[in-house]
């Protein structure tokens, strides 16, 4: 188990209380009184510091290593159905870009999502989750063909950005990711999207637009990082904790401001504590909305989400 700096004091406790339950195995001490001690107050000090985490400590909470990453979720949520597609039939297959269909029930989806890398080999296999623009066009083929078969698209979003590369930029980085949201906008299916990590620039917009958005209880979404928010207004990266203040990153953030649609509770301490919660929480949030969505026309599903769009953000004529 890893533990991040804030929660330090949590993994002290969880050693005492793994001492104490040693002791009363290895000797004929009673230990019981102790253990529940420490129980309760572990108990206490987490629902104390999880409760009360700042937007940065969230966003390392986003990032956790033991967090699940896109492909965890599809295969939790498909089991056998899921099978996986590759390439956008003009560059190459985008590793950092997965996509294909899979079964929640007796409904099947088309899955999109970025996904990132276990290790050093795979993080460099991934591209660390930044997608290339055959990425995109790849999730843009998957979403066609969706739309031709009547498929619900569900778009998973976890990366810290579109890879900024120079050849990214030759093959036409900004045109593929612009290209996608003027797709997506009026695809003729029904676009479910959560955000499970990080949602980052346009790399998650890419990927993002949707009829019903949705984030992970502990997930950030902005149109850039707090570690480049604070290296571009202070020329360091030790102000990120108050740049992600300032970005109004978070989920709460981004449902009072109205940019999602809802929040999917995470078990206490991060999804990565509880992954079958976690899994259940958001099969059953899909579901939901794709039984809200199933019904309506392609023409209202497309005037729905373009007012849906429209209605954002605060302005003046």
């Amino acid at each position: 188990m890893e533990y991040l700096e804030f929660e330090l004091p949590i993994k002290e406790l969880e050693e005492q209380l793994d001492k104490c339950q040693i002791i009363g195995k290895e000797s004929d001490v009673d230990v019981t009184e102790t253990c529940k001690q420490i129980e309760k107050k572990l108990a206490e000090t987490k629902k104390d510091i999880y409760k009360n985490l700042t937007a940065w400590q969230r966003v390392q909470l986003s990032r956790h290593p033991n967090r699940p990453y896109t492909l965890d979720h599809i295969k939790a949520l498909c089991g056998d159905s899921w099978l996986e597609l590759h390439g956008d039939r003009n560059v190459k297959d985008d590793k950092a870009m997965i996509g294909g269909l899979g079964k929640i029930g007796d409904q099947s989806y088309m899955f999109i999502g970025q996904q990132k890398g276990y290790n050093t080999k795979t993080r460099q296999y991934r591209n660390f989750g930044m997608s290339n623009p055959e990425g995109y066009r790849k999730a843009l083929r998957l979403m066609k063909s969706a739309e031709k078969f009547g498929i619900p698209v569900v778009t998973l979003i976890d990366t810290p950005g579109a890879y900024p590369g120079l050849e990214a930029e030759e093959r036409g980085q900004g045109e593929a990711i612009a290209r996608n949201i003027l797709e997506m906008a009026r695809l003729k299916v029904p676009i479910i999207t959560i955000i499970i990590g990080e949602g980052a620039s346009g790399g998650a917009l890419g990927i993002g637009v949707g009829d019903r958005v949705m984030m992970l209880e502990n997930t950030w979404y902005s149109v850039i990082s707090p570690e480049s928010c604070s290296s571009i207004l202070w020329r360091s990266w030790e102000y990120k904790e108050q740049a992600a203040e300032a970005l109004k990153l978070t989920a709460k953030d981004m449902k009072r401001m109205k940019l999602v649609d809802l929040i999917i509770k995470e078990p206490l301490g991060g999804a990565h504590t509880n992954r079958e919660a976690t899994f259940s929480a958001v099969s059953s949030a899909i579901e939901k909305a794709y039984n809200e969505l199933k019904n309506l026309s392609p023409k209202d599903l497309v005037k729905q989400r373009m007012e849906k769009y429209d209605n954002m953000g605060v302005y003046k004529d």
